[in-house]
């Protein structure tokens, strides 16, 4: 793999902060307040607590595997390093999925909240009546995910500069907005009115946390894992980094929720519920109602900063993402060249481009639409995370680790629970889609190998049936779930979630004892300390480093 972005360690703490704040405060915060109060009422205030904790542990599971292999796009090959390549491949496409679709969704709020110009053009982007961008929004959606993706073409380090600079503009917005919603008349009544603070039950606490764009907004947090290589100091920064971004970002959604729900005028909360407020670009349609044109103006231009300054990190992490792919022999090798100039991974910059445009095409038809069928993916993305840790703590004990998740033994079964229940809650038939395009890798694995290898696929696949399985098992338990979650009904609620949590640790134990196979198979080779050890040169006894 070309490590040349990661050696040069171009980004200082305070940069890779700004990407992690910068991705989190994309295009999720103009749309899941609205979004996530639409689904739970005002118990979306512990979906955003709930999402936060969840996210976390995610996040710092992540951050200890990424600290002790901080390699650019990482994420993407920690799989690898765990289990064999097989599943590596499995659970590196699942990343790059999850990362590349932020692309176009990023392009899609914009366009949305443009549909609230007061221009005759800019209303034809969006189809009020069927919620949905019209062929004229998707040609705008279209030029500016090729827009935000030239700023990235050129160079990592105007990466970090234009990220610094627009998170400096971008943060101010939503903190503001909560001022002058709050300062314009706040509804204290609005918690307890409209069948009163969890209209919907708790269940729908449990699915805003999926699909109202909670998981969506913290996923920013990949951009610090997946950048981190690329730090001064990747042990100390990818945890530091990850702290801050994560808690400043939960106390900013927690305010956004509340003065979004003490915002609403009673009278049409009244009169529709939670779920008769529609609004299409939430906090603009909001503030139009509440005759706040400055903050109209405001967010306006916001809706073009924010998913800006996301989008940036997306286009690089998922680059990262194609480079490691291709590195392993799952991806054409073309892919993982970088500029000698510039240094960016230009052929997979292209095959991102080439992937969201079909994606936009395809699926783009609104940001909530798209962002629960993501957010699915993003889960699926999570699962080796809890699971790395908990192995490699077992096989790689001398391992250089930085950063140490606390009480690992019980958190990572813990967190990968979790993150089984999240997919679960994602809601059929958004499981069964993610579930579907992320075991496309299968046979693409298959065909790989075989021609690696011939004769090896019953060793290969061993390590890695554990998450073909329980993908299988989480598409049908969510088809034959309860109808909260958008099953059939066929599995009674309670049991369902019952079923989910206890088959999850089973799952992880599983994965674990596979694991332990890999390695004394040979399987799961650390290709990472084999690139970077150094080795003597035979010829002219000097010490160099080899790299991929």
């Amino acid at each position: 793999m070309d490590m040349s972005a990661g050696n040069r360690k171009s980004i200082s703490l305070f940069a890779l902060i700004m990407i992690g704040i910068g991705s989190i405060f994309g295009s999720g915060w103009l749309f899941g307040a609205g979004n996530a109060a639409k689904v739970a009422g005002p118990a979306a205030v512990v979906a955003w607590i709930l999402g936060a904790i969840f996210m976390g542990l995610i996040a710092m599971s992540y951050g200890e595997v990424g600290a002790a292999y901080p390699i650019p796009g990482g994420m993407a090959r920690f799989g690898a390093f765990s289990h064999g390549p097989v599943l590596g491949f499995i659970t590196g496409w699942a990343v790059w999925l999850a990362v590349a679709a932020l692309i176009p969704i990023e392009s899609i709020a914009t366009t949305q909240y443009m549909a609230s110009w007061n221009f005759s053009w800019a209303s034809g982007l969006f189809d009020t009546a069927n919620h949905q961008l019209t062929g004229s929004g998707t040609v705008v959606a279209f030029l500016l995910t090729v827009a935000l993706w030239l700023v990235c073409y050129w160079s990592v380090q105007l990466l970090a500069r234009v990220n610094i600079l627009l998170t400096l503009f971008k943060f101010g917005i939503p903190v503001l907005t909560v001022a002058a919603l709050m300062a314009s008349g706040f509804h204290t009544s609005n918690f307890s009115s409209a069948g009163g603070f969890a209209p919907y039950g708790w269940t729908a606490v449990l699915t805003a946390v999926s699909t109202s764009g909670v998981v969506f907004a913290f996923n920013g947090f990949q951009a610090i894992v997946n950048l981190g290589g690329s730090a001064k100091n990747p042990g100390r920064a990818i945890p530091a980094a990850l702290i801050g971004a994560l808690g400043l970002g939960l106390l900013i959604y927690l305010a956004l929720q509340v003065a979004f729900i003490g915002s609403v005028p009673p009278d049409e909360l009244a009169a529709k519920g939670w779920q008769g407020v529609n609004f299409d670009s939430p906090f603009v349609d909001l503030a139009k109602v509440l005759a706040l044109h400055w903050v109209v103006t405001m967010l306006q231009f916001g809706a073009f900063i924010s998913p800006a300054g996301s989008n940036i990190a997306n286009v690089a992490s998922s680059a990262y993402m194609v480079q490691n792919l291709a590195d392993s022999g799952f991806f054409p090798k073309k892919l993982k060249e970088v500029h000698p100039v510039y240094g960016t991974a230009r052929p997979a910059m292209w095959a991102n481009l080439v992937f969201s445009v079909v994606l936009l095409l395809a699926a783009g038809k609104s940001w909530s639409a798209l962002s629960a069928v993501v957010s699915a993916a993003m889960v699926i993305s999570y699962l080796i995370g809890p699971i790395a840790v908990g192995l490699f703590r077992q096989t790689k004990p001398d391992l250089k680790r930085p950063f140490r998740l606390p009480a690992a033994a019980f958190l990572c079964p813990f967190t990968f629970v979790l993150a089984a229940c999240a997919l679960y809650w994602s809601k059929w038939p958004n499981t069964g889609l993610c579930i579907l395009l992320a075991l496309i890798s299968v046979p693409i694995a298959a065909v790989v190998m075989h021609r690696r290898e011939p004769g090896s696929l019953v060793r290969q696949f061993a390590p890695a049936w554990w998450m073909i399985a329980f993908l299988l098992w989480m598409a049908v338990i969510s088809a034959l779930g309860s109808p909260d979650f958008g099953g059939s009904g066929l599995i009674p609620g309670g049991v369902d979630m019952a079923l989910v949590a206890v088959s999850a640790l089973g799952f992880y134990y599983w994965a674990l004892n596979a694991g332990r196979k890999a390695a004394r198979d040979g399987l799961a080779r650390d290709c990472y300390e084999e690139e970077t050890a150094p080795q003597e040169d035979s010829a002219t006894k000097e010490t160099v480093v080899v790299a991929s």
